[in-house]
């Protein structure tokens, strides 16, 4: 028999994640990351936004005290107009685009569908519980 799980049904929001790998000659790999909850509601935004990115950004450029050359795949927000002003803005910051529909060449991916499989099936009754989770997935794996 199926085990079965009894849950609210109540949405309690949203979590969004963005990472990326930061490698130096030198020194080690890192992941770095950024978490943030969205309260459910109408008219509330339900993903990271480009103030959320690019502070992700500036966390890892005072992180590694280095230029950063930034290789970004092409999700919405990362070729947004929004976002143009921001990159533009640092210029220690050199951003170039993967190939439409190419994940298999962005390594993130990878670390994403890792912490995905690891939370599969898995019941969380509270937001901030899921979210204590997922960071201490994210650690391990940095």
């Amino acid at each position: 028999m199926t085990p079965q799980v009894t849950v609210s049904g109540r949405r309690s929001g949203r979590l969004s994640v963005a990472g990326l790998i930061a490698m130096r000659p030198g020194s080690r790999t890192r992941l770095c990351h950024r978490l943030r909850t969205h309260p459910s509601g109408k008219g509330k935004r339900r993903s990271m936004g480009e103030r959320d990115v690019i502070a992700l950004i500036d966390g890892v450029h005072q992180l590694v005290k280095a230029p950063i050359v930034l290789v970004w795949d092409r999700l919405n927000t990362h070729v947004s107009h929004a976002m143009r002003e921001p990159i533009a803005e640092r210029e220690w910051l050199s951003v170039f685009l993967l190939p439409a529909y190419s994940p298999d060449l962005n390594p993130v991916e990878g670390v994403w569908a890792h912490a995905k499989r690891s939370l599969a099936n898995l019941a969380v009754v509270a937001l901030d519980r899921l979210e204590a989770l997922v960071r201490n997935r994210l650690k391990r794996l940095q």
